[in-house]
């Protein structure tokens, strides 16, 4: 969920930009163009990925200001990376040891930023394909000294794919995800069963996966794919759990900050869908 954009459906490196309608919901992320992606050999093309999938998000360009240059020069090196095909060592990049948590999707970072300082035990990565969108995060990091974010710019099922251990990640975020509502587009939206699979199988026993969708479709495909998935359970009512009953033991908060993009779903009387689920301890 972020300032505006749409959000980091970031799901492969195979297929063209498809132009869609314009973003309603309150943070679809901004996420990349084709000139801000990683470059063809830093990404795995090889035949090891888990399935075959199509591009999810749109083509959006954007060029970083001076002051916007200045500070990503400077924090970049320490709190963001591309993303590879080599494992990540979390504990050494952020320095301790603590939970991780993954954010699909982080946009321009205000959510981001928000839930980190809220949640200071916590070790956030968040992933984006949107340069300009990372580079006002990584000034908000840098403006409000929050040290336990890092950034990793690339597609975000690579990273759960070639750099996520399996039962590693004590929460995924997924804050509205772009719906692509034309049903010919629908191949391209993220959470299909075999990203739920994936989520599941990255995420420790008690973890949570955290999606919120303003697109009254998309939660209902969300809900229904989320349910079909063996290893996960419902903890909210759109899930079929009862929040109450968890929200107080959860590893992370079930509270998310409205940005102004997505008050201005509110106003224009967009429901909001939480789905919240978390990984059954065997």
């Amino acid at each position: 969920m972020l300032d505006n954009g749409r959000v980091n459906d970031a799901a492969n490196n195979t297929a063209e930009s498809v132009p869609g309608p314009p973003s309603t919901g309150s943070a679809r992320t901004e996420l990349g163009a084709a000139s801000d992606r990683p470059e063809p050999e830093t990404r795995n093309n090889t035949a090891s990925r888990l399935y075959p999938r199509v591009t999810s998000f749109r083509s959006r360009r954007g060029a970083l200001t001076a002051t916007q240059q200045q500070s990503w020069a400077r924090m970049w090196p320490t709190i963001g990376r591309e993303v590879a095909d080599e494992p990540l060592d979390a504990a050494a990049w952020f320095g301790r040891d603590a939970p991780l948590v993954v954010e699909i999707g982080c946009g321009t970072g205000t959510a981001t930023s928000a839930m980190a300082q809220a949640e200071p035990h916590l070790n956030l990565i968040g992933i984006e394909v949107y340069r300009p969108g990372l580079a006002q995060l990584v000034q908000r990091i840098e403006r409000q000294q929050i040290g336990n974010i890092r950034l990793l710019r690339g597609d975000a099922v690579d990273v759960l794919e070639n750099m996520i251990a399996a039962e590693s990640l004590t929460g995924v975020r997924v804050f509205f995800p772009d719906p692509w509502p034309k049903a010919r587009h629908h191949k391209r939206r993220l959470l299909q069963p075999a990203t739920f699979a994936l989520i599941a199988n990255r995420l420790k026993p008690g973890g949570v996966l955290h999606v919120a969708t303003d697109h009254a479709d998309y939660a209902e495909h969300i809900a229904e794919v989320g349910a079909e998935e063996p290893l996960l359970t419902g903890l909210n009512e759109a899930t079929g759990g009862v929040s109450a009953e968890h929200r107080d033991n959860a590893p992370i908060g079930f509270e998310r900050p409205v940005t102004k993009f997505e008050g201005k779903a509110h106003r224009a009387g967009s429901a909001i869908t939480e789905l919240i689920w978390g990984k059954i301890e065997l």
